[in-house]
């Protein structure tokens, strides 16, 4: 890629990063815009392997890297091999618990398996690179690590920092004390084994970012940026990338595409349209017709559809976005019929199920209290005759029916809904 393509592609992509609102802070803004017109910068994001997988609160910084690599630049994911056996205290209240080195290793090639799918490593001219910090951690000994590193920060330095000091009255161990100049030195190595000059991440990594710029200037200099966008947040006040079964993973094993998909197609009006512009690639036209639509008919959820859309097939793929779809259509209308055995617990996966002996017919009422559905049979009768309850998609107003082996989805499932929203899966066997 020539740099007159690099500066046509430089000027879009700070537009755009402007127009999303992905700007938090800049260290030499003006420094930066230059070098990133004339030149095919190296730049990293790092993400620690706290867990097998990451979360949706990761996506922003992986999407920003992916931002800059279609603008022509070098995009490096540092997944914190060392860093993780030690615990960043930034956004923490408390101390982190250490895990082994053998489950930070593990988590270490799951979430280099993630990051893949969202950065090119094959692309000629600008290939993404995966980098562990473990590589240059490991073999530091701590006389080196002191003399050589620890030396170039100051006590006062770093308890100035936002990340040490919000820590202070609750206390902090030396361990995470260290975190800062570990993630320093990360900074220090890239750039200077893969000439990278720019660190990206969230605004509460800004003091991290800020002391590796302090010790490329101490342990040899050379041009060196950061920069830092915005933490996610959500307009009701609640954390953002929590369900109400809890964190929304990119694994599709620990979240459904269903799942995942239903996650965003409910997000809050009020939310919609600044999460169009953190997490999709749609043009500013495409996004300011949603929002359009948005305002003129915003019962119709348009733009949430098509957030979900997006972003389920860019995590998922193609096909995971057809069966969410297919199973939110047949969930909508009721027809559960239609959808696959592996669809059917996809969908229901965290709805109340129970498994029930194998019989060829049980009578519904019992199959109420059986599953939880119903408190008593009183309540079961009521429901039933007040047309609350439906047995695969088909309403049952008769207190007395029985529900037979010929009637299950694939030989074995029931799926009993309770009014609208109350769903709950029977298993026989």
């Amino acid at each position: 890629m020539t740099n007159e393509a690099l500066l046509i592609n430089h000027d879009d992509l700070l537009a755009d990063l402007e127009y999303r609102g992905l700007v938090q802070q800049f260290t030499n803004r003006n420094e930066l815009h230059k070098k990133l017109s004339n030149e095919r910068v190296v730049l990293y994001c790092g993400f620690d392997p706290t867990a097998d997988s990451l979360h949706i609160g990761s996506l922003l910084p992986i999407l920003c890297l992916r931002r800059f690599q279609q603008a022509g630049h070098i995009p490096l994911a540092l997944v914190g091999g060392g860093t993780g056996l030690i615990g960043d205290p930034s956004g923490r209240s408390s101390e982190r618990s250490l895990n082994t080195a053998d489950t930070v290793a593990q988590w270490t090639e799951s979430l280099k398996r993630q990051l893949s799918r969202f950065l090119d490593f094959d692309i000629a001219e600008n290939p993404a690179k995966l980098v562990s910090n473990y590589d240059w951690i490991e073999p530091l000994d701590v006389i080196t690590f002191l003399r050589d590193v620890g030396k170039n920060f100051t006590v006062n330095y770093m308890l100035a920092k936002d990340s040490v000091d919000s820590r202070l009255s609750s206390g902090i161990s030396f361990t995470e004390f260290s975190y800062m100049i570990l993630q320093a030195y990360d900074f220090h190595k890239l750039h200077q084994e893969h000439g990278c000059s720019l660190q990206i991440g969230g605004s509460d990594q800004w003091g991290n970012i800020t002391a590796g710029l302090d010790l490329i200037g101490k342990m040899g200099g050379g041009d060196a940026y950061g920069m830092t966008m915005p933490l996610v947040t959500k307009s009701d006040g609640k954390k953002f990338g929590k369900s109400e079964s809890g964190a929304i993973w990119l694994d599709r094993s620990k979240t459904s595409a269903y799942q995942f998909y239903q996650f965003w197609i409910n997000t809050e009006d009020n939310d919609t349209i600044k999460f169009l512009k953190y997490f999709t690639f749609l043009s500013r036209t495409e996004i300011e017709a949603l929002e359009s639509e948005l305002q003129a008919h915003p019962e119709k959820r348009v733009a949430q559809r098509e957030l979900a859309r997006e972003i389920t097939r860019l995590v998922h793929g193609q096909e995971a976005l057809d069966s969410a779809e297919k199973i939110t259509q047949a969930f909508f209308s009721g027809d559960v019929n239609q959808l696959s055995e592996a669809e059917l617990i996809e969908a229901l996966q965290d709805m109340p199920t129970t498994v029930i002996s194998d019989r060829d017919e049980i009578a519904l009422m019992d199959l109420l209290i059986e599953s939880g559905a119903a408190p008593s049979r009183r309540q079961a009768k009521q429901d039933i005759t007040s047309g609350s309850i439906s047995i695969n998609g088909t309403k049952q107003t008769d207190a007395e029916a029985i529900v037979s082996a010929e009637q299950r989805l694939h030989s074995k499932f029931v799926v009993l809904r309770r009014g609208k929203k109350n769903y709950f899966l029977i298993r026989f066997e």
